[in-house]
């Protein structure tokens, strides 16, 4: 077995082609892994049928160890797998590429990524989150992981005029029940993230389309918690954001401060509630409410923003009153 330096563990069976590298099999002990980009002075090209598939046998090939140092633990079967990163040179993903990978949540890799094979992310349970380095063809990306994918997802794009976007695609359900008087199966769709998942013409995606969805959505059953996050992130990445679209999602939050502003306490996201307490109004009960929460969570950061910020809208001294 051949032994290279990389930036994480791995174990590799893989085949050198004319235009790359094909890895066929690849198992860390790592629960954070990135595939190599190169191997040999060669671009890593592909992902061969079943390539991460848990518990698979190792097949026939060169076999390579990538390794960054000593490495703890016998587990290499990406049993512990939760964020990868893809190589910026990959173009395909075999069939069942990612079979069983039910532990995998994040995936980072470039839109360049163009062929996807037959249940390549089948009973990825846990899969939800996507970073992507964009070069101009994201929305054939993003439709096939919107399609093949009916749970809520995360995606942040990060596109070629060096703005980030961050879009909620929420969760939607098919099913078909049985109808047994007719003798037939209904077809119903439950959940309101349909429409998200298929705002793509052409694989093309538009952030327009998608910001049209908004108040269809909220005419109909949906999570609001989900719908926070999708008013808070369009919001907060504002790309392409008509202002019709950005006065809709902030009469969202404006109904719902508190919870907005738990919910970053949680994430610990201080940059995040500083844009907030400047975006939105807020009551002095609200204030105080948070300030009581950061100091259980013991988030000494957020609790200074939200002092301040009680201090500048409620100045302790116009409270005061005096007896003579």
């Amino acid at each position: 077995m051949e032994r290279v330096s990389g930036v994480n563990n791995w174990k590799l069976v893989i085949r050198r082609e004319a235009a790359g590298v094909v890895i066929l099999w690849a198992a860390t002990c790592d629960a954070q892994a990135a595939l190599p980009d190169n191997l040999f002075g060669l671009p890593v090209t592909a992902l061969g049928h079943h390539a991460l598939t848990p518990g698979r046998p190792m097949p026939e090939g060169e076999e390579v160890l990538v390794t960054c140092g000593p490495a703890g633990g016998d587990d290499w079967d990406n049993s512990a797998l939760t964020d990868l990163t893809l190589p910026d040179s990959l173009e395909r993903v075999g069939d069942y590429g990612f079979f069983n990978c039910r532990t995998l949540k994040t995936l980072r890799l470039r839109d360049t990524v163009r062929y996807w094979g037959g249940g390549a992310l089948m009973n990825c349970r846990t899969l939800d989150t996507f970073h992507i380095a964009c070069t101009g063809a994201e929305g054939e990306l993003l439709a096939y992981l919107a399609e093949e994918l009916p749970r809520e997802l995360d995606v942040t794009l990060y596109r070629t005029d060096g703005q980030t976007a961050r879009l909620i695609f929420p969760e939607y359900v098919e099913v078909y029940e049985e109808n047994c008087p007719a003798h037939h199966f209904d077809y119903n769709i439950y959940g309101a993230g349909y429409g998200y998942h298929h705002c793509f013409y052409r694989k093309q995606f538009s952030f327009k389309t998608y910001d049209d969805l908004w108040r269809p959505m909220l005419g109909m059953e949906y999570d609001k918690d989900c719908a926070l996050r999708l008013a808070w992130w369009r919001l907060r990445y504002p790309v392409e954001l008509a202002d019709q679209a950005e006065a809709a999602y902030l009469g969202y939050l404006r109904q719902r401060p508190l919870a907005a502003g738990r919910w970053l306490l949680e994430r610990r996201d201080t940059e995040g509630l500083q844009f907030l307490l400047r975006t939105l109004d807020w009551s002095r009960d609200d204030l105080a409410a948070l300030c009581g929460e950061a100091r259980e969570k013991d988030s000494p950061e957020a609790l200074a923003l939200l002092l301040e910020e009680q201090h500048r809208r409620f100045p302790t001294g116009l409270d005061k009153s005096f007896d003579l």
